[in-house]
């Protein structure tokens, strides 16, 4: 229960803190759109989606159709990102972020009840 818990708040965090950051187009934001071949309303559009999903699993516990919606719909997200970063030849230190966060959901979705 600590463990799904502490899951769950990190990665709820994680995803708060990238969807703000390109809502927001924050730093280097403009420039990692560029790189990846996004505008950064595109990468906007994706910022939504992430914070959207940090609110779905945080409501995971309480509504478990929304915490497994939200992590379904984060690891389509990341997905998108591994597949992004091979296409553009970016080397492990730009893809491990992606594969760690589609990992950590795909464990919260393990231990969310209801999936």
């Amino acid at each position: 229960m600590i463990l799904s818990a502490s899951l769950t708040c990190l990665l709820a965090l994680i995803f708060a803190l990238l969807g703000a950051a390109k809502i927001l187009a924050l730093g280097p934001v403009p420039e990692l759109a560029a790189h990846a071949g996004f505008t950064t309303a595109a990468y906007r559009v994706i910022g939504t989606l992430e914070l959207a999903g940090a609110i779905g699993m945080a409501l995971g516990p309480v509504v478990p159709l929304c915490g497994d919606l939200a992590g379904i719909g984060l690891l389509m997200l990341l997905a998108g990102a591994v597949t992004t970063h091979v296409r553009k030849g970016d080397g492990p230190a730009k893809l491990l972020p992606a594969v760690t966060c589609a990992a950590l959901v795909a464990w919260y979705l393990v231990l969310l009840p209801g999936l």
